[in-house]
């Protein structure tokens, strides 16, 4: 069994959401109703840029789609997976070879072999949580109210 807790640092978290800008979404859908979807759109108009990663698709959310991250032209930030748990090895193997800051994984995307990957390739791996959940946390409106943050503040500056 995975000890999720270590991939699951509140002072992590904030580290990655305030060092990213832009994010790769792998298994990113067109489809609206779909969680990555709306996750995708929340998050640009966060003011992240998003690229989407789905072989199926041509563009979703007005970016290009790309078939795989080895072939997003562009330094990438943060990989968000929404993918089954056993694609998650491959997926991390491309996230190092393309020099990520940080391999996402969304709720239910638990894979030991994929963290062990990213981590031993020195990408930052956090796993089983969502990452719109997460942002409206630390940094949205969430954050604003006090919310699971362990404190009430006006500063909205650096990690907390």
């Amino acid at each position: 069994m995975t000890d999720l807790g270590r991939y699951q640092d509140p002072l992590t978290i904030q580290r990655v959401l305030h060092a990213t800008g832009t994010i790769a979404i792998v298994g990113l859908s067109n489809n609206e109703l779909r969680a990555s979807y709306f996750v995708g759109y929340y998050l640009k108009r966060h003011g992240y840029r998003v690229i989407p990663v789905n072989p199926r698709e041509k563009e979703i959310l007005g970016e290009t789609s790309y078939p795989s991250l080895l072939d997003v032209p562009v330094p990438v930030d943060l990989v968000n997976v929404f993918r089954a748990p056993d694609a998650l090895p491959a997926i991390a193997r491309e996230a190092v070879e393309i020099k990520a800051g940080a391999l996402w994984c969304q709720f239910g995307v638990i894979n030991e072999e994929g963290a062990r990957i990213a981590e031993t390739g020195g990408v930052t791996v956090v796993m089983d949580r969502c990452l719109k959940i997460e942002h409206a946390r630390y940094v949205g409106r969430m954050h604003w109210l006090g919310f699971n943050t362990r404190r009430i503040t006006s500063v909205r500056a650096g990690l907390q």
